[in-house]
């Protein structure tokens, strides 16, 4: 009967949005970092929406959140036209004098550090009305599912199926030790002599321990250093570095001051590597936000890594 017709209000339509970002992150407290609100917020407005539709959408416990029968179906059905309405809105730019908008960034500490940082304060005074919101990792997630536009690694851990851009030139690592440490353990002549030394190794993303690769002219070795200290944050290491705890392998851009200065020195110098530099990658599923484009043209154009 019509009487009983269902009609979709703005309520709906803001509910229904928080509704999609829970569902994305199956969490609550990450859809409100995500959305700018509470998660307290979230709640009532999901309950809110349960109750005038009728229908349980999500199961809820102390531990895990998940989609109903209905939740799910729910989401098949309004994903693309969301998806729709968020192009369109994003497509508005072009007529602002200004962009705006939100650009949500996973972003590697290092490149947080030595890429974004330095462009950032150009970045606000050209465009005041875009937020960024950076969120600075080494762990690796799936941008599209957490909800960022877009992700910052070194090139070979960019997910296949990403768009990528480069946003710096391949970077150099080297091994590094503190004058003191040098001085107390005395300095490693070849790559096997690291076998007695006190190193410290970096976690990476996956969580496995990294296997420092040295290059010397065409000979290629990997070694598995004895470990005092494993950190997920290359500037952890660095700062155990500097206070003497041991040698690291860091990429070059991370200590070139600390050379200049002579508060590390470098060791082994024939035995370095050169990887991959940062990208900046996306899904091809999303249009680019205006912003976010607007940012990869500044990087590129400032080059605060080369290029």
């Amino acid at each position: 009967m019509k009487g009983h017709e269902m009609q979709i209000s703005r309520a709906d339509i803001a509910d229904l949005t928080y509704f999609m970002t829970i569902a994305r992150h199956r969490s609550f407290s990450r859809a409100a970092i995500e959305l700018g609100v509470s998660a307290s917020a979230l709640s009532h407005a999901l309950k809110a929406l349960e109750q005038r539709i009728g229908v349980r959408l999500l199961n809820r416990t102390t531990k895990s959140v998940t989609l109903t029968s209905a939740g799910e179906s729910l989401i098949t059905a309004i994903g693309e036209p969301f998806q729709v309405i968020d192009t369109a809105m994003e497509a508005l730019n072009r007529f602002r004098d200004a962009p705006a908008g939100r650009i949500r960034l996973n972003v590697a500490v290092e490149a947080a550090n030595l890429l974004l940082a330095p462009v950032i304060p150009e970045f606000m005074d050209r465009y005041p009305d875009v937020e960024l919101d950076v969120v600075a990792s080494n762990r690796m997630v799936d941008v599209t599912d957490a909800g960022f536009d877009a992700g910052i690694r070194y090139g070979n851990t960019v997910p296949e199926d990403m768009i990528a851009q480069r946003l710096s030139a391949d970077i150099r690592w080297i091994i590094v030790g503190s004058a003191s440490y040098l001085d107390r353990f005395g300095t490693p002549e070849q790559p096997h002599d690291l076998l007695e030394h006190r190193c410290i190794s970096n976690r990476l993303g996956d969580d496995r321990i990294y296997r420092w690769e040295l290059e010397c002219e065409d000979e290629e070795i990997e070694i598995a250093v004895p470990t005092s200290i494993t950190v997920d944050q290359a500037e952890t290491g660095l700062n155990a570095v500097l206070g003497g705890a041991g040698l690291m392998y860091l990429p070059e851009p991370l200590v070139v001051s600390y050379l200049s200065d002579g508060r590390l020195i470098q060791v082994l110098p024939k035995w370095t590597a050169t990887g991959d530099g940062f990208y900046i990658y996306y899904s091809s599923r999303h249009q680019l936000p205006t912003g976010l484009r607007l940012l990869i043209e500044l990087i590129r154009d400032r080059r605060p890594m080369g290029l």
